[in-house]
């Protein structure tokens, strides 16, 4: 007998539930969650695509842009369901503090991996190379292949790969050889006292006009750079374009060798003289 009274109690409480609940008001509020959902969807997709195109027109690397693209996408998304939640009369503050902290020990936990794609998006972004790029940094050089959001990977003179972190590599000095079409040597010639200066800045000088790959303007250069301790140091200084860079360098150095072999132009080396004394 009272478990039926228990039971009718229930049944009656749950039939005043139903009746006090407003049909109406939730049904709009449904359809307000409803239009700001395809509203908020149609912007966002909006939003991403004229940022896309910003991006395009800037020039931004492809995997910053795909990166930004998800970055701005999901943030819009989180704000439209926060916006939605609310029309259900949901307290969304405590979601607002929930991601905040969220946000806060994600970076705090990843602080290392943040600083690297700070550095990666200012690289993306301000392009001080780009993949191709023959760059000298962080103690190693080599060709740049692949510039990424936590790292950049380069290929050295022996093939190797070298993985520098973006952190690192955005906050300290940076050589590109690429950045300019042509770039110059100074090639540095040591003779002994006893020869010819004018003899040996001939020779250096015939050897660079009459090598087609070093540029005739502006013009090569051979002074007197120095009057060192064992040698008078010719320096040579002459523009070549960066494909055909290294070939001039080769060339030069080994020609002036067999010139001053040739023309009895000295090259001073050390010496080791050995005295002995009789017993």
């Amino acid at each position: 007998m009272q478990e039926s009274t228990q039971s009718n109690d229930f049944l009656e409480k749950a039939l005043e539930f139903i009746q006090n609940i407003d049909l109406q008001a939730i049904a709009l509020k449904v359809l307000a969650a409803i239009a700001i959902y395809i509203i908020g969807g149609w912007l966002i997709g909006r939003v991403v695509r004229i940022a896309d195109k910003i991006m395009a027109k800037r020039d931004y690397e492809s995997s910053l842009r795909g990166f930004l693209k998800n970055l701005i996408s999901w943030s819009l998304k989180i704000l439209l369901i926060v916006a939605i939640l609310g029309t259900f009369g949901i307290e969304t503050t405590s979601f607002a503090a929930i991601i905040a902290a969220a946000g806060l020990a994600i970076g705090l936990a990843l602080q290392g991996s943040m600083s690297n794609f700070a550095g990666g998006v200012l690289i993306l972004i301000f392009k001080p190379f780009r993949v191709g790029d023959f760059i000298e940094a962080q103690g190693m050089s080599g060709t740049v292949k692949e510039i990424g959001i936590i790292n950049t990977r380069l290929s050295t003179f022996g093939n190797q790969i070298a993985i520098i972190p973006n952190g690192k590599l955005a906050n300290d000095n940076i050589l590109n050889y690429s950045a300019e079409n042509t770039r110059r040597e100074n090639l540095t010639f040591g003779i002994s006292y006893d020869s010819d200066i004018k003899k040996a800045k001939e020779i250096l000088t015939d050897i660079v006009n009459n090598f087609d790959k070093v540029m005739k303007d502006p013009a090569p250069q051979v002074m007197v750079a120095e009057l060192a301790e064992s040698s008078v140091n010719l320096s040579l200084r002459y523009w070549a374009t960066n494909a055909d860079f290294w070939d001039c360098r080769w060339h030069i150095i080994e020609e002036a060798k067999m010139r001053f072999d040739a023309e009895g132009i000295e090259i001073p080396f050390p010496h080791m003289v050995e005295i002995q004394k009789k017993a």
